[in-house]
């Protein structure tokens, strides 16, 4: 069981007032009082400091914060499994990009819990770094993202592998052509992902590695939902620099074009990310299988 302490310290940080957090969790103030001294006497730290009236977090108990939400987390992990265990089945907390969320990858996630009947698959969708956050602290069982992952703890499955292009409605004058030159992108309205995405810090990367700069590109716009910018693009506000696994759809049915960008390579990794304590290997390899018979089925269909 988590230690009452810990239950109070994360819900003082939550609420951010002793009073609200005493009420939430049915307690007198005095005794969250008593909790929260107790922990800093425990850690040997101050965990709260006051600044202009406001309390907020020490930097020792941002500390203490982020490892108490990994052990309530573990905790909360081994209640489920436990429970899982009993009545046979497992529960797959799994996060996805927003890109993976517009790709195959809804699909594949789809056939794995159809065809695995006591296993219940749970999709949180978000930026990388998120997924990562909540990977490590145990929220997530596993994470699917773009790019190579080398952060400590973390084991990866290369997946595919996927490209960024520019993306044009099909009336475009670019449409045609078979690539489009840096100079010609720059004079083009872009519509781009937000700056915390991982195509958008791929794409500023790549022109960064060829000497350009964003600011040097007409960006007009900045949006997250990749659905909202490709209505968009058909729309002919502009254009934008996609994942190519994100537009097949649209592809195919004629209501975008797709080209290069001359001397901009812009291959990536699709990578399924896991800690390195993850003892399901069957899991992997079942996700993996149902991945490559997705992507034979997209293929046959074109």
């Amino acid at each position: 069981m988590l230690d009452p302490k810990l239950k109070t310290l994360l819900k003082v940080s939550e609420t951010g007032n002793f009073s609200r957090a005493a009420e939430e969790l049915s307690l007198s103030q005095p005794a969250v009082s008593k909790h929260i001294r107790a922990l800093e006497a425990e850690l040997g730290i101050h965990i709260f400091e006051y600044a202009n009236k406001e309390m907020r977090l020490t930097q020792e108990g941002e500390i203490a914060v982020k490892y108490a939400l990994r052990l309530q987390a573990i905790f909360n992990n081994m209640q489920s499994e436990l429970q899982n265990a009993k009545q046979q089945i497992r529960q797959l907390t799994i996060g996805i990009t927003h890109t993976s969320e517009t790709n195959v990858m809804a699909s594949v996630l789809a056939r794995y819990a159809v065809t695995h009947s006591r296993v219940t698959v749970k999709v949180v969708t978000g930026p990388a770094d998120e997924l990562y956050v909540k990977l490590s602290n145990y929220e997530l069982d596993m994470a699917i993202v773009e790019g190579r992952v080398t952060l400590p703890r973390f084991r990866t499955l290369m997946l595919d592998t996927d490209c960024l292009m520019l993306v044009v409605p099909p009336g475009h004058p670019l449409a045609g052509r078979s690539s489009v030159t840096v100079n010609e992108l720059k004079k083009e309205k872009l519509i781009l992902r937000s700056p915390n995405s991982t195509t958008r810090s791929f794409f500023i990367s790549t022109l960064e590695s060829n000497g350009l700069h964003i600011d040097e590109f007409n960006v007009i716009l900045e949006i997250d939902n990749i659905a909202t910018i490709k209505d968009l693009i058909r729309r002919k506000f502009g254009v934008s620099v996609l994942a190519r696994s994100t537009c097949m759809d649209e592809l195919k049915k004629g209501k975008i074009a797709l080209l290069p960008i001359e001397n901009m390579s812009m291959i990536r990794e699709i990578n399924l990310v896991y800690l390195e304590d993850f003892d399901h290997p069957e899991v992997l390899r079942d996700i993996v299988s149902c991945y490559k018979e997705v992507r034979e089925l997209g293929m046959d269909s074109t």
